[in-house]
């Protein structure tokens, strides 16, 4: 198990910090995807931690939540998050989902925007999903164990030996499978959009999100909309590790500089 960061400990359990920040810079936030936890996204934060503060969110039901109540409500892990983020003030504010983690960190961004708006984040880093008004259900969530340990292979996301180990999936499906039900259960209201710019990152070959539901992330933002595409499908971000770490780096820098010239952040 990685150790976080020591000065980044997070009393509420839902932040991980594993590495020393810059004096200056953003935070950036990264939610995991349906599955997944912090330590996923160690190495990406270790890339990054020259550029940003980052904070790695967990999920309850997983890893060192193992004994909490598993989510699957988008809505509330949402709120959750909120009130971790709150009392972190000081830096701005950048927010990075992959997939399931998509909708959660933008459903973030928008309580934030709309209940507490000096702690609105200066943008928004969507990957590896269509648009939040688009509802998708493939009925993962309701599979029988063997089944949905199948489909989670299918994604190519986790490591065929923790596919094998029935033990470590007795422990893992519980907390997958509330993660899908919280994402197929996700209707993100058609027209809700966030002030602050919105980029959408794909792989080039993910089957799971076609070009136009991608490109509809644009009506979720009244301020840029950009699009990046990497190499790879769903799980680009571990094959493409690099280069989405200096696409991320060079976004943070771009975001940072537009907000210190935008009077309203």
């Amino acid at each position: 198990m990685k150790r976080p960061y020591g000065p980044g400990a997070d009393p509420t359990g839902w932040l991980r910090q594993y590495h020393r920040p810059p004096l200056e810079g953003p935070t950036l936030v990264v939610f995991p995807h349906a599955g997944g936890s912090a330590t996923g996204y160690y190495t990406l934060s270790q890339a990054l931690c020259g550029a940003a503060e980052v904070l790695n969110v967990q999920y309850p039901g997983r890893q060192d939540r193992l004994g909490e109540r598993c989510i699957d409500d988008i809505g509330e892990m949402a709120d959750r998050v909120v009130e971790a983020l709150l009392p972190r003030a000081g830096r701005p504010l950048v927010l990075f989902g992959h997939s399931l983690g998509s909708i959660v960190a933008y459903e973030v961004a928008l309580r934030l925007e709309s209940l507490h708006p000096g702690r609105a984040p200066i943008g928004v880093i969507v990957s590896g999903r269509p648009a939040a008004a688009i509802h998708l259900s493939r009925g993962l969530s309701l599979l029988e164990d063997e089944a949905l340990a199948s489909s989670i292979s299918d994604l190519a996301g986790t490591p065929p030996e923790l596919l094998a180990d029935k033990d470590l999936m007795a422990a893992v499906l519980p907390s997958l499978r509330a993660d899908f039900k919280a994402a197929e259960s996700y209707r993100g209201a058609a027209g809700t959009r966030v002030s602050c710019p919105l980029y959408a990152y794909s792989g080039a070959q993910d089957h799971n999100v076609p070009r136009e539901g991608l490109l509809r992330w644009s009506e979720h933002t009244s301020a840029e909309f950009t699009v990046r595409f990497f190499e790879g499908g769903h799980f680009y971000l571990q094959s493409q590790e690099p280069e989405v770490a200096r696409a991320l780096a060079s976004d943070l820098h771009t975001l940072t500089r537009t907000a210190l010239l935008t009077p309203t952040h």
